[in-house]
């Protein structure tokens, strides 16, 4: 392992992988330090928290209800879930809303304008899906006060990206940055200083399964895309996941 490295998965669904000592082995050679896990649903989000438990120090937990994932009959037990586990988390995540997704979108909104609340109530970090709908989620968690999140995998607009910047929030660049070029846009554009480190995995990229160890991928990219060294993009966005969900320095 290169002692000089040191890097931050900020979102994974790690319940997703199939070989997962093989693959947080892989991630530490590289450098990798830390990830958060991410939750979708009541079932993930009970395998993060074990895992959390499994890995301490190195798997921090974030729980969520994914807009593709709500279920009416399964809404109170999972925000009840939420609500009596999020001390044990660095955040929530992954929520907010997917306007492509054939759950109805006053009921996606409702879930989120719940959860919403439990960040404000808990001062707790929203890890962000926005698919069509970057400007309805920024302004649901603005009108209702979250102080931090996270715009993961952002690809919205460039006035959007702004009003984000503007208002504390973060981004998060993912592997994607090797051919997307809405996403190569966001990272240019925003400052180094509000980016974080993702895989998303395991998401296929190019019909490829990601894994933690990919995250090098994602640094490499950013420090492309940005005319950056590869060395202070670790160190800065490393640093910036560090700061934002508090993490062991």
């Amino acid at each position: 392992m290169n002692d000089r490295i040191e890097l931050i998965d900020g979102h994974a669904h790690l319940n997703e992988l199939n070989d997962i000592p093989g693959d947080f082995v892989r991630a530490r050679d590289i450098g990798v330090t830390a990830i958060i896990g991410v939750g979708v649903d009541l079932e993930s989000n009970k395998r993060i928290l074990a895992l959390a438990g499994e890995y301490p120090g190195f798997v921090f937990p974030a729980i969520g209800f994914h807009p593709w994932e709500i279920r009416k009959h399964e809404i109170d037990n999972t925000l009840s879930f939420l609500e009596s586990n999020i001390l044990r988390c660095v955040a929530f995540g992954e929520v907010g809303l997917d306007y492509k997704a054939r759950v109805k979108k006053d009921l996606q909104r409702d879930v989120f304008r719940e959860i919403i609340a439990l960040a404000v109530r808990f001062d707790k970090i929203l890890i962000l899906h926005c698919r069509y709908a970057h400007q309805r989620v920024f302004s649901m968690i603005t009108d209702g006060g979250v102080g931090r999140a996270v715009f993961h995998w952002y690809t919205g607009s460039r006035e959007l990206l702004h009003n984000i910047i503007d208002s504390g929030y973060y981004i998060s660049a993912t592997p994607a940055l090797q051919y997307s070029p809405p996403h190569q846009e966001a990272i240019r554009e925003a400052p180094i200083e509000r980016i974080l480190l993702e895989t998303d995995c395991p998401v296929e990229y190019e019909g490829k399964a990601s894994h933690p160890a990919d995250v090098m991928i994602t640094a490499r990219e950013t420090a492309r895309v940005k005319g950056l060294s590869l060395t202070e993009v670790v160190h800065i966005t490393t640093e910036n996941a560090k700061v934002l969900y508090k993490l062991p320095r």
